[in-house]
């Protein structure tokens, strides 16, 4: 080869391994960004990554009124209920936290009431309420990287299902004889779907989604799309990657999706018509993959985390429903 040729080769190789080196690099920072936006605990307020919403004004009002009822039915059970704080250590040493509602009588119903994404436990109250009035003994868990719980990084569901194992032994050691309901709302119902594929206690008798997503590939796909205006790929994929290393997970195996096709208990899917941030294509999903006794619950005009407060008696009788007669005998 001539020497201007084998120059010009040279040269081109060198460009053109420039440009792969700063593709990489690019990527490299984009993903972890994207990591550390959706992933890394947030200390002050977790991101807004959720859309506008587009219930109606006449819904709203509707759910407004039953907020308002909502909050005073639960502000009167806190008066006199009994609270005790509780804690664990993971499986990888991270110091878990959670509160536990004793009934007024004793029971050995429990009912895992679990909060979604940049939430905590309290957040959940009003709902454990309806729980710990239908004479369940209540467990409201902060998970990892979230409210009182250590963790830098959130669990997104997948790390948390381990978490909720350990929670399960902790009230079984409590109460051997414990009757267990798991139930979650937006990734607390991603959460105990992903628990419904591991090995679980004869305890836990059923489990209760609502508008939990379907992989976690899926919501940050969406999201990716509405926050930033861009498509999965590449970007999406370096992220994952990024929560490979970082935090002992990728998107696409956070899947609940394939979790609830092994499950083996009864479960009840939840969803709202309006939800704008985990769509409702993702009940269709888990509903279908779902091989033991299941039904559905779709709320018409909710959005999301909404569906309980659109219509609390349809919810509420869907749900203790199906537990009497599927779930605790």
């Amino acid at each position: 080869m001539e020497p201007k040729k084998r120059k010009r080769r040279r040269i081109l190789i060198g460009v053109v391994s420039a440009i792969l080196v700063i593709v990489l690099a690019v990527l490299a920072f984009a993903g972890n960004y994207l990591f550390e936006f959706a992933i890394e605990r947030k200390y002050e307020n977790a991101p807004d990554v959720e859309p506008d919403s587009i219930t109606s004004d006449e819904a709203g009002a509707v759910m407004d009124a039953n907020r308002e009822w909502i909050t005073a039915q639960c502000n009167a059970w806190l008066e006199t209920a009994v609270h005790e704080e509780a804690k664990i250590t993971s499986a990888d040493g991270l110091g878990l936290k959670g509160s536990v509602y004793l009934a007024e009588e004793s029971t050995h119903k429990w009912a895992f009431v679990i909060h979604g994404y940049g939430g905590k436990k309290e957040n959940m109250l009003d709902t454990a309420c309806f729980f710990a009035l239908e004479g369940y003994n209540v467990f409201l868990p902060d998970l990892r990287g979230h409210g009182q719980s250590e963790g830098k990084y959130f669990g997104m569901g997948w790390l948390d299902r381990k978490d909720i194992l350990s929670w399960i032994d902790y009230i079984i050691s409590i109460d051997n004889e414990a009757e267990i309901i798991l139930y979650g709302v937006s990734m607390g119902g991603a959460t105990v779907m992903m628990v419904s594929g591991e090995e679980l206690p004869s305890n836990v008798k059923g489990i209760v989604e609502d508008c939990g997503y379907a992989t976690v590939w899926d919501i940050f796909s969406d999201e990716l799309d509405y926050i930033f205006g861009l498509p999965e790929f590449p970007l999406l994929y370096s992220a994952s990657a990024v929560c490979k290393l970082r935090a002992g997970y990728t998107f696409g195996e956070a899947s609940a999706v394939d979790q609830v096709s092994k499950a083996k208990v009864p479960m009840l899917f939840i969803h709202g018509t309006a939800d704008s941030f985990v769509m409702p294509y993702m009940v269709e999903r888990v509903y279908e993959a779902c091989p033991t006794t299941k039904d559905v619950l779709i709320i018409e005009g909710a959005g999301h985390c909404e569906a309980y407060c659109m219509n609390p008696e349809l919810y509420f009788d869907k749900v203790f429903g199906f537990i009497d007669e599927n779930c605790i005998k």
